[in-house]
């Protein structure tokens, strides 16, 4: 079973120092200023993990217009991760940007909850992404056999930061939600003053209303 102490949603994300294959850094400390995606990885010389460590590098620039950076882990020595970037290059002329964190102990995935007993003792794919205050802003858990979707972390993060910028909720499958397209949600009115000006908002076009409760709008 998962600890109780693994970081939750909207919490720091815990101070730790870890080895990496570009050398030693403090999370979050490092990353201040900057969002970060942490995702781990059940072992080096995997076929699933391989394709996964191509997909993230080939999209690394797309991570890195959001001012987002990626850091691997698994628990497996630097000298495996280092191998293995080594054999993805050669045989795939794919070179990994992102460093990868040496956990051969467990100890960063036992804390990060990355280590769940009814899946054995390597990592699952966790998925952290913290945003430039060091807080963690999203969690998700993949199990081993399952590889993930770089288009859903990318599509995330766009939308937390678009929710953090605007003060706005997003919809299912944004940008390209069946119902309203690439608008966004705006919060529900919550007094008598606010249902009145969202109506009014809504009869003069500066937003779109189903009702009170449910009004969206154009990203200018």
């Amino acid at each position: 079973m998962v600890g109780d102490q693994f970081p939750k949603l909207c919490e720091s994300f815990p101070d730790l120092v870890v080895e990496t294959t570009q050398g030693t850094f403090e999370l979050p400390k490092d990353y201040r200023g900057e969002w970060f995606v942490l995702f781990s990885h059940p072992g080096d010389f995997t076929p699933v993990c391989t394709t996964e460590f191509i997909a993230f590098a080939n999209r690394s620039d797309e991570f890195k217009q959001l001012n987002t950076k990626l850091i691997g882990l698994s628990v497996d020595q630097a000298q495996s991760h280092l191998k293995w970037i080594e054999w993805i290059n050669t045989r795939t002329n794919t070179h990994i940007p992102f460093p990868i964190i040496a956990d051969p102990l467990g100890n960063v995935s036992k804390q990060l909850g990355m280590i769940q007993e009814a899946k054995g003792t390597n990592t699952v794919r966790a998925v952290f992404i913290v945003d430039d205050r060091g807080i963690v802003r999203l969690i998700m858990y993949y199990p081993q056999e399952i590889g993930r979707n770089i288009d859903e972390l990318l599509r995330s993060i766009r939308a937390l930061q678009t929710s953090d910028e605007l003060g706005v909720a997003i919809p299912a499958d944004w940008p390209k939600n069946n119902l309203i397209g690439d608008k966004v949600i705006l919060p529900p009115a919550s007094t008598e003053e606010m249902v009145r000006k969202r109506l009014e908002s809504a009869k003069d076009g500066t937003i779109n209303c189903f009702d009170w409760w449910f009004c969206y709008k154009e990203i200018k």
